[in-house]
């Protein structure tokens, strides 16, 4: 299983984070998810402290799913900070499959 992720910020209006998570494989990979929840992304301060979690206070529902992602097809997440304070931060997107990992991660000022 070569599971590849990437992680874009776009910092604006609030910050943008594109997490794409790409096959770079020869097969198929198989991905499943214990509720609706595919994905997070976790926004941390220098020194470790949380600040801001998109998954932070969403429900998700309790249905099991499964996913192929076949050879180099990309799936791409996105997910929005509305209002960030000014700072340095390091931002970690990771896939929420059960049986598959991958993560990848930014540093990011605003």
């Amino acid at each position: 299983m070569t599971l590849e992720g990437s992680l874009d910020v776009t910092v604006g209006n609030g910050v943008e984070f594109e997490f794409a998570v790409h096959n770079g494989g020869d097969d198929p990979v198989e991905m499943r998810f214990a509720d609706a929840q595919t994905f997070d992304v976790v926004v941390e301060r220098d020194d470790g402290e949380e600040v801001w979690r998109f998954s932070e206070g969403m429900m998700f529902a309790q249905m099991l799913q499964e996913e192929t992602l076949s050879p180099d097809e990309t799936e791409t997440f996105e997910a929005v900070w509305d209002e960030p304070d000014p700072g340095e931060y390091h931002a970690r997107g990771t896939l929420a499959a059960t049986d598959a990992d991958c993560s990848a991660e930014a540093s990011f000022s605003v």
